[in-house]
């Protein structure tokens, strides 16, 4: 399991701008290198990450083999009622991660 990073504000007022962040730790194997014997090591990478804020998809992003290890993404959302924001990520081999956080929205 990897492990995940949120900065997601406590609390809001509502319609206020906020800014998210999100750092999922994974090494990330582009599928370009090769071994000392010449074997090319197989694609690591995630390739998608989203949120959800009460259910309703408020980011999603795509990833391809350029993006950085232990990805760190940062993005605004309107804070518009308390709940939860969902993250997802999922890549190759297999790989899956969830987490969430919860705000209050005065």
């Amino acid at each position: 399991m990897a492990s995940v990073l949120l900065n997601v504000p406590a609390k809001a007022k509502r319609g206020e701008v906020i800014e998210i962040k999100a750092l999922v730790s994974h090494i990330m194997e582009t599928g370009y290198r090769h071994t000392t014997t010449g074997a090319v090591i197989p694609r690591d990478i995630i390739t998608s990450m989203t949120c959800h804020y009460n259910g309703v998809e408020v980011f999603r992003m795509e990833m391809f083999p350029a993006i950085a290890a232990n990805p760190f993404v940062t993005f605004c959302t309107t804070a518009l009622e308390s709940g939860t924001f969902d993250f997802q990520w999922t890549g190759d081999q297999g790989f899956s991660q969830t987490a969430s956080a919860a705000i209050i929205v005065e």
